[in-house]
């Protein structure tokens, strides 16, 4: 099966050519662990922390940067997926998830802070930012929340 994911960078001189195949591989590792049977599409911005930080002003009102945004295109029950749920594309057939936004700034300090570096952390950021188009939350520290990082080690290999 073949997703369709576009990966764009807003402004060229970002960095890290490594970004868009580490990102393609942990969408497909989300999409079946969660058990996608189905074509999706799922668009990917590649920003710094500037670009993130005036989506994040505009979209969510908070005026900072942040890691990873995720705007899903479906209502979507948290590991039950259902694709009569998604719209598609009319075109492919592809089932739209939604988009992304990463900061590859962020990603990078991040991955030096946590002492595992960019590579596994692009794909963490994915993976988290998946799990939000595929309906999971974590607006609060209770079991969704839970739920989600639960998810988000099983994907990782962090079990």
């Amino acid at each position: 099966m073949e997703h369709e994911i576009e990966i764009s960078r807003e402004r060229t001189g970002l960095g890290h050519p490594e970004a868009a195949g580490l990102i393609k591989k942990a969408v497909r590792r989300a999409l079946d662990a969660e058990g996608v049977d189905r074509p999706c599409w799922i668009s990917v911005m590649l920003t710094d922390d500037e670009g993130i930080r005036a989506v994040n002003r505009e979209f969510r009102g908070i005026d900072r940067a942040t890691d990873v945004l995720s705007f899903p295109m479906n209502e979507l029950t948290p590991g039950d997926f259902d694709p009569a749920a998604c719209d598609a594309d009319p075109g492919t057939g592809a089932l739209l998830l939604g988009d992304m936004m990463i900061s590859l700034e962020r990603c990078a300090a991040q991955g030096e802070e946590l002492g595992h570096g960019f590579g596994r952390e692009i794909q963490y950021l994915t993976v988290h930012s998946v799990l939000h188009l595929l309906g999971y939350d974590h607006v609060d520290e209770g079991p969704m929340k839970r739920q989600m990082r639960e998810r988000e080690k099983e994907i990782m290999g962090d079990r």
